[in-house]
């Protein structure tokens, strides 16, 4: 049996999609099952809250942990994880992030450090995820861009190979039903590289039609690009922080580990945008993550 966390967010509601098309059982762990609707019904709905560790008994007879846990403290993980060390779990899939990555760790990183810490702390056999930045972190310019207005750009000539959360999705469920991948670490990304001008460039095809790109002018207009109805104090200084080192990577990092793993290229932002055109041409953002 596998619990999964974060079932209704743009990854987990595909891991859902991956799991119910294979023969396993799996419970989501969600605090409103009306955000769950849609999912597949072999999806067995527990009603549960992070904040309450009252209702960490959906673990009860769980071996698989899918943990994804939101915003920047470690208190949920390193509750459920004690929790999880409780009810014998087998494994842990935790969802990380590459932000991990550089010496020193940027602030983006460091709750994502210190929660694999707990979860290499535990003794219970573990396999890390390390995305890197999401293509449906695209739908944030998706406003905007439905009204005509101009995209703010923070960073300029960096770039980074987006991901679509259906290949992370895949690579999860691998690591949650397949043997050989404990004590792993995978860094996941696209394997195409884009400025956000550039990825601009690929929705302005998809729906037809030009759209004005500007440099963020400050730091208020840069954090808004991602978060546009704000970020707390800490979570935007640590967002100005990576759209910095963003800005320096000309190069952009990238990994082949998707391929290797699911034997396939990682699928690609036109395809995406493609998927998710309503978002961007239509005053309602359905879209197909």
């Amino acid at each position: 049996m596998i619990l999964l966390t974060g079932a209704t967010g743009n990854i987990g509601r595909e891991l859902v999609h991956a799991l119910a098309v294979q023969d396993v059982e799996f419970r989501i762990f969600v605090r409103d099952p009306r955000r769950a609707e849609g999912l597949p019904e072999r999806a067995r709905r527990v009603v549960g809250d992070l904040d309450d560790p009252n209702t960490y008994a959906a673990l009860d007879g769980v071996d698989r942990l899918f943990l994804l846990v939101p915003g920047i403290g470690i208190d949920h993980t390193r509750d459920m994880v004690a929790a999880a060390r409780a009810a014998r779990i087998g494994r842990i899939v935790l969802l990380s992030s590459y932000n991990v990555m550089g010496d020193p760790i940027p602030a983006m990183g460091r709750w994502h450090h210190e929660r694999e810490t707990i979860v290499r702390a535990a003794g219970i056999p573990y396999t890390i995820l390390r995305p890197g930045g999401l293509m449906t972190n695209a739908l944030e310019w998706a406003p905007v861009i439905r009204a005509g207005g101009v995209v703010d750009d923070p960073t300029g000539p960096g770039r980074y190979a987006p991901v679509d959360p259906a290949d992370i999705a895949a690579v999860a469920a691998m690591t949650l039903t397949e043997n050989g991948h404990d004590g792993k670490e995978y860094y996941l990304t696209g394997d195409e590289t884009f400025t956000i001008a550039e990825q601009i460039a690929v929705i302005a095809a998809a729906i037809g039609r030009d759209i004005d790109v500007r440099e963020a002018a400050t730091p208020e207009q840069a954090v808004a690009s991602r978060y546009p109805h704000g970020a707390p104090p800490a979570l935007a200084a640590a967002i100005l922080e990576g759209f910095t080192l963003m800005r320096q990577d000309t190069t952009g990092f990238r990994t082949d580990t998707i391929e290797r793993l699911l034997g396939r290229r990682p699928r690609n932002f036109t395809d995406w945008c493609a998927r998710n055109i309503d978002a961007f041409r239509t005053d309602q953002a359905v879209y197909n993550s």
